[in-house]
């Protein structure tokens, strides 16, 4: 079972194969944002990894990631699953942001279907 590990609440198992968006909203309490629902659309569901960043990415984060100048800096939790020990930080909540709400629920699958990558090496 992965340990996900969210900077200033703590560290959580959680099950194999998860959505870390859904790990982050579920299994730690964080009222992480996903305003478009969870499809790689927005960014808001961005998370900075401490430590255990996958390797692989969806082509859909990649091109969201390179569209908003984001490549190498953050990574979408809606489009990582946990299969493996993960340390992050959550730099946008609904608490932090003042909103409403995170946005719609996200599927236990990742949408749109993933099609793998290896994420962008960074200087």
């Amino acid at each position: 079972m992965p340990k996900l590990e969210v900077e200033g609440v703590g560290a959580f198992d959680v099950e194999d194969g998860k959505r870390l968006v859904l790990a982050i909203e579920e299994d730690a309490s964080v009222d992480i944002l996903h305003r478009c629902g969870a499809y790689a659309k927005c960014t808001t569901c961005r998370v900075e990894y401490v430590e255990g960043e996958p390797e692989q990415m969806t082509q859909a984060e990649r091109e969201i990631l390179q569209t908003k100048n984001l490549a190498g800096q953050v990574r979408l939790s809606c489009q990582i699953l946990c299969d493996h020990d993960m340390k992050i930080h959550v730099p946008m909540t609904v608490t932090s942001m003042g909103l409403d709400g995170p946005g719609s629920k996200p599927e236990p699958c990742i949408t749109p279907e993933p099609e793998w990558v290896e994420k962008e090496k960074t200087a």
